[in-house]
């Protein structure tokens, strides 16, 4: 138990990455999302849990303003990264979405080399001044993707030749190669295979020396495994937030306790 306690204190001094107040997200007449606070440490993998249906995903969309490109969607509330107000007028999508990088269900990979998916990022952005810069932004971006080794003979090659699980891992190098902050994955590994699973999972663990992590996830396993914090969303609110073995073994909240036995779901 003391262990635990450890745990959760140092987890607790990182910095808040992110903070939510009081969002709100409405789908035309729909209110799909009610009230959520919550504050999103550096540095951590932060895991977002609950049914189908219960604005997880929805909710992970508006902390890089992806809900915008959806035109009945309304959000409120206010939401900081670093203490800047993310839908200031004055922020650009374009450069928040650098800032705070995305990962999606289903690898898509765009219909180009392996080498240009992950020079991309770094390409409109303006991040690179020459070649060899730009060379070398994508080997350590392969790198921290864990992919560099199974790729670095064939960049030319199409991105979308490769396994399912390495194209997962060429989407995740291409989100990092902008040097993000934040790195948002809405159920990175559902279409994966167990074995490329692992894989995932374990480069996630070495991605939040360098960044704040959200996953979204429908595996309870996969939260407790890869997790420091876990965030519960039910009915389109925020039901529990803390350290993930406190949300896990010590619930406070009935709905909570009831989601992870599996009584609702």
């Amino acid at each position: 138990m003391n262990d635990m306690r450890i745990v959760e204190r140092n987890v607790d001094t990182k910095a808040v990455k992110i903070a939510a107040r009081k969002v709100q997200v409405f789908y035309g007449q729909s209110h799909a999302i009610k009230d959520v606070d919550v504050d999103i440490l550096d540095q951590t993998v932060t895991a977002f849990i609950g049914p189908s249906g219960c604005g997880k995903s929805t909710f992970l969309r508006c902390l890089n303003r992806m809900n915008d490109t959806i035109d009945s969607c309304r959000v409120e509330g206010r939401i900081t990264l670093d203490d800047e107000d993310i839908y200031d007028p004055k922020v650009d999508p374009v450069q928040l979405r650098a800032r705070v990088g995305m990962v999606f269900q289903k690898p898509n990979p765009f219909p180009k080399s392996i080498y240009d998916n992950v020079a991309y990022g770094p390409r409109i952005h303006g991040l690179t001044r020459s070649r060899a810069e730009l060379d070398e932004i994508v080997e350590k971006s392969l790198r921290r993707a864990a992919l560099w080794n199974e790729v670095k003979d064939r960049l030319a090659a199409p991105g979308t030749g490769l396994s399912g699980g390495q194209q997962q891992r060429l989407c995740i190098a291409r989100a990092v190669a902008t040097n993000p902050e934040v790195l948002l994955m809405d159920e990175p590994c559902s279409a994966l295979d167990p074995i490329a699973t692992a894989q995932v999972e374990e480069l996630i663990d070495e991605l939040r020396s360098a960044f704040s992590v959200v996953i979204v996830t429908h595996s309870m396993q996969q939260a407790a495994r890869v997790s420091q914090r876990t965030a519960f969303f039910h009915l389109g609110n925020l039901v529990e937030y803390g350290e993930t073995g406190q949300i896990f073994t010590n619930p406070h909240d009935q709905r909570t306790e009831s989601y992870i036995t599996g009584r609702i779901g």
